[in-house]
């Protein structure tokens, strides 16, 4: 027996990603625009409490169990930042926030721009579900001087990955997939939704 899901979010690379992980369940992704749901106001202070209020807005519109998630870059050097702000971080796209993160570390030392990327991945099946599966994952590296790689988006054409001497938009749509903090989460997610639910 197959169930719809709605996925709480715009973003068609996450859409696509998250239906080839679910392909093996019972779950079938519906994107959230298709049924008429906005965005959600994102104004916590964790992923984790941004991907359950995206999850919860969608559910309680559509009455279907949701799939959200939140993740961003992390630089201990800056507190944090870009943290939760990463897409709006320079409010000029993708290119103006690696600008930003570039100038904010240029006066840092070597052994300050480690970084990693988070993705907070949730699961609903209503609006007030009080045990919500979530799944975490996390993406070790550091920040480089200057961009290399056309490949993937955000930060990743100044995110070098740890281990492996390129950054994140140098690897296959595959590599990254299997690396990445999205990835790590959604395996997670799809094990654990294979378990239960």
């Amino acid at each position: 027996m197959t169930n719809r899901v709605v996925l709480a979010s715009s973003n068609h690379g996450k859409l696509r990603e998250l239906q080839e992980a679910l392909s093996g369940t019972r779950w079938r992704l519906t994107p959230q625009a298709a049924m008429g749901v906005t965005d959600a106001i994102e104004d916590k202070l964790t992923f984790v409490e941004n991907a359950l209020t995206k999850a919860r807005h969608a559910t309680a519109i559509t009455g279907l169990p949701a799939i959200a998630d939140d993740s961003g870059l992390v630089v201990p050097a800056l507190d944090g930042a870009p943290g939760i702000f990463s897409a709006r971080f320079s409010g000029q796209g993708d290119a103006g926030n690696n600008t930003k993160l570039l100038d904010a570390m240029s006066t840092l030392t070597d052994s300050d721009r480690d970084a990693h990327y988070f993705c907070a991945l949730v699961f609903l099946l209503s609006s007030d579900d009080p045990t919500p599966i979530i799944a975490e994952g996390r993406w070790q590296g550091r920040i480089g001087l200057a961009a290399a790689g056309d490949g993937g988006f955000g930060y990743d054409p100044i995110f070098e990955v740890a281990g492996l001497g390129c950054t994140a938009a140098q690897l296959s749509p595959e590599a990254k997939r299997e690396l990445s903090h999205r990835g790590q989460a959604v395996t997670q997610l799809c094990e654990a939704l294979g378990r239960s639910r």
